[in-house]
């Protein structure tokens, strides 16, 4: 009962908003398993700080995620993660969308942190650029020129891939 009554609130917002955190955060990692650690370390350091957050609980949590996800790369630039590489399947069977999922997931995971979180925040999110901005802590004028850097990079990653590479939404193959 003292948990409760210390943490009120927590429960609802995990039950409400916690499908939409954990997309974030496997968007933001990578994969589901990293991202469900990302969403509990961002949780812990919400519930260590409850009493101090005051207003926006998911918002303080949303800023929490995206620093912690920025800290991991961070850390990670000598040691840098090897995901799997996607091979598209012979017959259209129904995994094309997983396909392109995974494709773009290894594509966004070239980028470098800032323009990965930018882009994340700005077309997953569908953060408008004064609230990017204000999540990243940074100017507008940062989140606009990172976000053009991270689409050209993009562009630059996915203009190698063949028609066969990136299976097709109505799964027909082009």
């Amino acid at each position: 009962m003292r948990w409760k009554k210390r943490f009120e609130g927590l429960d609802t917002l995990v039950a409400d908003r916690g499908s939409a955190l954990l997309a974030t955060a496997v968007l933001l990692t990578g994969s589901r398993a990293a991202g469900e650690d990302l969403v509990q370390a961002a949780l812990e350091r919400l519930m260590r700080h409850w009493s101090r957050v005051h207003g926006d609980k998911e918002g303080y949590l949303r800023r929490t995620l995206y620093h912690l996800a920025v800290d991991q790369w961070r850390s990670r630039r000598r040691r840098p993660e090897v995901l799997a590489q996607v091979e598209p399947p012979g017959e259209p069977d129904g995994t094309d969308a997983l396909h392109l999922r995974q494709a773009l997931m290894q594509a966004l995971a070239t980028l470098p942190p800032r323009q990965r979180a930018v882009l994340v925040l700005r077309y997953w999110e569908q953060c408008s650029e004064a609230e990017a901005a204000e999540i990243l802590g940074c100017s507008i004028g940062t989140v606009k020129s990172t976000a053009s850097r991270g689409l050209s990079r993009l562009r630059e990653v996915t203009a190698a891939w063949t028609v066969d590479d990136v299976p097709a939404s109505n799964g027909a193959r082009r």
